[in-house]
C-alpha cells in the first residue's frame, strides 16, 4: 500500500478552512480519484512536539492507495479540478510526499 500525504505548513496569518477541507474538498478528491483512493484521513494540527509549540502543519490529509498508477491516472484526469479547489479553503501551498506503507495497524 502507498500513502500520498498532503500537508499545509502552519504559517502565521494564513487562511485554512478546516470545515470546507473536511466536508467538501476531500470528498471531491475521493469521488474524482475513484479506485485511485482506497480511503483517506484528515488531520487538524493542534500543537508541536515541545510544550507550547505551534503545530508544524495546520492541516493535512493522507490518501491511501493500492496502486500509484491508479492514483496518478486519477490525478491526470481530474488534477486540474482538484488543485483548482485549493483556493476555496486555503492560501497555503501544500507540501506533498508519496510513501510506501511498510507497517500498518497492528
Amino acid at each position: 500500500m502507498f500513502k500520498v500525504s498532503v500537508m499545509y505548513p502552519n504559517k502565521e496569518g494564513a487562511r485554512f478552512d478546516h470545515t470546507y477541507y473536511r466536508d467538501k474538498h476531500m470528498p471531491l478528491v475521493k469521488e474524482r480519484l475513484g479506485d485511485g483512493c482506497k480511503f483517506y484521513t484528515v488531520d487538524k494540527g493542534l500543537a508541536g512536539g515541545a510544550p507550547g509549540a505551534p503545530a508544524t502543519y495546520v492541516g493535512m490529509c493522507h490518501i491511501y492507495v493500492d496502486s500509484l498508477e491508479a492514483f496518478q491516472a486519477g490525478m491526470g484526469k481530474h488534477g486540474k479540478e482538484i488543485m483548482g479547489d485549493i483556493p476555496n479553503y486555503t492560501d497555503i501551498a501544500p507540501v506533498i510526499q508519496i510513501s510506501e506503507v511498510v507497517v500498518g495497524a497492528q
